[in-house]
């Protein structure tokens, strides 16, 4: 969830060397900044220093980071005609800087923490292509759904199948858990979520590696919580606009769930994020199978040092 990025001074200072896909793509800082969190915060595993995008760099469709802007897709995938001249992503080729970060992290975290790797769900991915960036309300991507359901098929295959041997790729490399991001699937009701989305994600999980943990998570889900569940998933997600408590017993106590603490209370006071976090974990009633997290990534403006006061405060109220 952003644990390494722009609230960290070590991470600003490396960004003052790399633009962010050089520094992607450079596998010895990439490691760096994985591995900055884990001494100054002291949390539970590591998060490959990644992007969602990068495997899609290769197709060919103008993949640039604007400073300030986020991802750009130049050539977006509007149409049949275009989603049919893309060409299987050949993995291997596209980002083995991945999956050398993965071993040179490992190496040096000696065991001490876990490494989960990610990848970015194939709706998400998708919607990037198609819209050509972030978007408000992602018309372009329902269009393509609803006009042309066959090259939103086709679309959705190719990333699954990517996507799939891409999180194997890291795992194999020496990845202990993944988590597949669906941060923008909030977007979709649960009709056209069970339509045109859950056959592949679950197409993508059930072709991992068995017996490594997956974490399934995506924001403004509330509503779409039990098709998530039955898409796959040993960890269920959860952003900060569910009750930690309510949406576990939505998806069922035999997997686990992850969050949910709103990335902006990490602005607040001290004592007032302390509220916050105590209630949150009595919510997860000491249950088992419960990850305390944010409900989305760091936000910039974080002082690294609440981050820090969190994880302490979480490790002291959980070790009671």
């Amino acid at each position: 969830m952003r644990q390494a990025g722009r609230y960290l001074p070590e991470y600003r200072a490396m960004r003052e060397r790399f633009d962010f896909l050089d520094l992607c793509k450079n596998p010895n800082a990439a490691a760096e900044v994985t591995l900055q969190p884990i001494d100054r915060l002291g949390v539970d595993a590591a998060i490959l220093f990644a992007d969602i995008l990068l495997i899609v760099e290769p197709l060919g469709v103008g993949l640039e980071f604007a400073r300030g802007e986020g991802p750009v897709i130049h050539r977006p995938v509007r149409a049949e005609d275009a989603v049919a001249r893309l060409k299987p992503i050949d993995v291997e080729s596209a980002v083995p800087f991945v999956f050398e970060t993965v071993r040179i992290v490992r190496r040096a975290l000696q065991d001490r923490v876990p490494l989960i790797g990610f990848a970015g769900a194939p709706f998400t991915v998708a919607s990037y292509l198609v819209e050509g960036g972030p978007s408000r309300d992602y018309l372009h991507t329902k269009r393509l759904m609803y006009e042309e359901p066959a090259a939103w098929r086709r679309l959705m295959e190719i990333l699954a199948d990517a996507l799939a041997r891409y999180l194997n790729g890291q795992i194999e490399a020496g990845a202990q858990a993944v988590q597949l991001f669906d941060s923008w699937v909030g977007v979709l009701s649960p009709d056209d979520y069970r339509a045109f989305v859950l056959p592949h994600t679950h197409a993508v999980i059930r072709a991992l590696t068995p017996g490594v943990p997956v974490i399934h998570f995506g924001t403004g889900t509330a509503a779409l919580l039990p098709a998530m569940r039955e898409a796959g998933g040993d960890v269920i997600g959860l952003d900060w606009r569910v009750d930690l408590d309510t949406a576990w017993a939505t998806v069922g106590h035999d997997v686990a769930v992850q969050g949910n603490l709103d990335p902006a209370a990490l602005l607040a006071p001290l004592a007032v994020m302390r509220e916050k976090a105590k209630a949150i974990l009595a919510r997860a009633g000491g249950r088992p199978g419960h990850i305390f997290n944010l409900g989305h990534g760091v936000l910039p403006q974080t002082p690294a040092f609440h981050v820090k006061a969190l994880v302490d405060l979480v490790h002291e109220l959980s070790s009671r």
